[in-house]
């Protein structure tokens, strides 16, 4: 266990988290229903502070707390299908694609949680994280259940 591999692995859940902080942004921005905008930016709003806590965790090490996303990172790849889903402002295919990058985040923060080089108290800081990312991504799921279920999706 190193301060190092847990700087490290803190500023990769910060991109990352970043990444989904943009994508939800991008979803608020493209969707028509009114009540998915809501939603999306709160959880952008939620994201960023997560974004927060991971940061300060990160400066506590010692370190330098990345503060942009990674334009590179395969969650940004999938939240940018947006616009190739918002298109036609198809409700349907921004959820859909709001899920998809839910399922990344979760399981980088899954990953992480299982690294064993990862000291027990940064462990502390991203599981208290990873609550947020596993609510969101269960929110995202009854949004597009909720979809199925209106017989709009």
């Amino acid at each position: 266990m190193s301060t190092d591999t847990d700087v490290s692995t803190l500023n990769s859940l910060i991109k990352t988290t970043l990444d989904s902080v943009k994508g939800f942004e991008d979803a608020a921005e493209n969707v028509d229903a009114t009540r998915f905008s809501s939603q999306f930016r709160e959880f952008a709003q939620e994201r960023r502070q997560v974004v927060t806590s991971l940061q300060g965790e990160v400066r506590r090490l010692g370190g330098n707390p990345e503060d942009d996303s990674s334009f590179l990172a395969a969650a940004h790849r999938t939240f940018m299908n947006l616009k190739d889903a918002v298109t036609g402002r198809d409700d349907k295919a921004v959820v859909e694609e709001v899920e998809r990058g839910e399922d990344y985040i979760k399981e980088k923060y899954q990953a992480a949680l299982r690294d064993t080089d990862v000291s027990p108290q940064v462990r502390q800081v991203i599981e208290q994280a990873y609550e947020s990312v596993r609510r969101g991504h269960d929110r995202a799921s009854q949004l597009k259940h909720s979809l199925q279920g209106q017989g709009s999706y």
